[in-house]
């Protein structure tokens, strides 16, 4: 679990990495890089490589920009921060949670308690392997503005979506919607497949996480690359109708 990635031209500019584990999107515009989320800490060999298939190096990332803040989808942007001093932007709402000022992450006891499970403990010994347990934030983290926006591959919108955090953010991107865990297509604890919302378990305020499907479903988008789950092909709106269900 976890040991490749999967990158899939998208667009001309917005590129899809999926792993197993937990995805992320890079944008281009021929002078650099854009990273939308970035993997555990342990991802980041799988993060330079994806920007290498591409035709970059780490040093043409212009910036991460995060739909949120744990540990899955920020955390090889840290080492990239501390090292190449690579930008780190996110929604207002969420710097606090980046920069450890607070933690809104599942409980290791509400995992504990189902770690009997096969699927359970396959994926969570999966994820301690790639440095799920660290607590470590990224101090210089951003909110993401207009004017900064304007400046990055790709100038993506934010569609602020919380409920799995305080300050999710999703974002759209040359027509696409990066959804981040606002709206999934799958999950290594997940049975099921399509469009739905993680296990309740594992998101901050379920009704917020519920107010927010129907925001996406008002967008006018026909493709969803989600924080886990393979790529999402069809209106929005049908996606969101499947996961409220």
């Amino acid at each position: 679990m976890g040991a490749s990635i999967e990158l899939t031209a998208v667009t001309d500019t917005v590129h899809f990495v999926q792993t197993d584990l937990v995805n992320w999107t890079l944008v281009t515009d021929g002078n650099g890089v854009l990273v939308i989320d970035a993997g555990y800490p342990g991802q980041r060999g799988d993060v330079v490589e994806s920007v290498r298939r591409l035709g970059f190096q780490m040093q043409d990332v212009r910036a991460f920009l995060l739909t949120h803040a744990h540990v899955d989808h920020f955390g090889s942007a840290i080492g990239f921060a501390k090292t190449l001093g690579t930008p780190v932007y996110t929604h207002a709402a969420e710097v606090g949670h980046a920069k450890r000022e607070y933690l809104e992450q599942v409980a290791p006891i509400d995992l504990v308690t189902r770690i009997w499970q096969p699927r359970y403990l396959a994926w969570t010994a999966a994820i301690i392997g790639k440095g799920a347990l660290t607590r470590e934030g990224i101090p210089g983290t951003q909110a993401l503005g207009e004017d900064i926006a304007a400046t990055l591959p790709g100038t993506p919108t934010a569609i602020p979506t919380p409920g799995h955090t305080g300050g999710h953010c999703s974002y759209l991107v040359d027509g696409v919607l990066v959804s981040g865990d606002a709206l999934v297509t799958g999950h290594p604890l997940s049975s099921r497949r399509g469009p739905q919302l993680l296990p309740g378990l594992f998101n901050h305020d379920q009704q917020s996480c519920l107010r927010s499907l129907d925001a996406l479903g008002m967008l006018d988008t026909e493709v969803v690359l989600p924080g886990h789950g393979p790529v999402w092909r069809g209106p929005v709106r049908d996606a969101v109708r499947q996961a409220a269900r």
